[in-house]
């Protein structure tokens, strides 16, 4: 069975082939549009594409039997075009509620006609490091809702989800979408502390008005500072906590204190 992860020298999709390798699978493709750069195990076959690229595609999904999908809303339908007409049966992708931004992956990946399961993950545990600048120069975090509750989830967790679903042979969870979270659901507030515990020092959450808030991350986001800020207003990542990804990999979610840890040091 051979196994193509896309976007594979990008944050999730690198992790998806090492954790397919750690699972034992001895066919895995990797799709980059940096081959020389990508650093991919030996025994991988890397080709060199893009999927907003069509044209770069030619034979990449040619003896593919499941592929791990990238989000590229803008072309998801002509690469599952693709891939269907390459005999690919099995997709597992990364991806959203219908409404949200990753909309548009969801519904062409219902359309394909290729099994499939989604990944819909909460908020990234790595996006936390957005509150390094305040931190580091400041020990003060600024944001507008003290008690917006996430249950942050690593990138690590959903790509060894990732490899454990491509390689399930009973396909438990075809035709599923999945609300992958961590173990807690963690305040920002609550974050702010966990994270001046790890660096051992106290940390101040101050509660500003909303275009306060929006200032404060500005440096860190640029113009994504005012989208990210809204759809915390709007309860966008009120997740309740799961236990998905130890149904799946065997293991429970990484917490925000073993993640931290070991990245510390990106807060100081």
């Amino acid at each position: 069975m051979t196994i193509l992860v896309t976007g594979a020298t990008g944050n999730i999709g690198r992790m998806v082939v090492d954790h397919l390798l750690a699972r034992g699978a001895t066919d895995v493709r990797a799709l980059s549009n940096k081959p020389d750069r990508a650093r991919l195990p030996d025994g991988v076959a890397v080709h060199k594409g893009y999927l907003r690229n069509l044209d770069s595609l030619d034979g990449v999904f040619d003896g593919i039997d499941s592929m791990y999908l990238a989000p590229t809303p803008e072309t998801t339908a002509e690469v599952l075009a693709l891939a269907k007409a390459a005999g690919v049966r099995y997709v597992v992708d990364l991806s959203g509620e219908h409404e949200s931004h990753w909309g548009d992956v969801t519904r062409a990946v219902e359309d394909s006609g290729i099994a499939w399961t989604h990944l819909w993950p909460g908020e990234f545990m790595e996006n936390s490091t957005m509150l390094a600048e305040q931190i580091a120069n400041h020990g003060v975090v600024r944001e507008p809702f003290p008690d917006a509750a996430d249950p942050l989830i690593t990138m690590n967790d959903i790509a060894e989800v990732a490899a454990a679903l491509l390689l399930d042979g009973d396909g438990t969870h075809v035709g599923e979408a999945l609300t992958l979270t961590g173990p807690e659901s963690l305040s920002r507030r609550e974050l702010v502390r966990r994270i001046g515990t790890a660096l051992g020092r106290d940390l101040e959450f101050r509660q500003v008005s909303v275009a306060e808030g929006i200032e404060a991350l500005t440096p860190a986001m640029g113009d994504y500072a005012r989208w990210y800020v809204e759809l915390r207003e709007g309860g966008a990542y009120s997740l309740p906590a799961n236990d998905l990804v130890q149904q799946i990999t065997g293991r429970p979610a990484t917490s925000i204190d073993a993640w931290l840890a070991t990245h510390a040091d990106q807060f100081r």
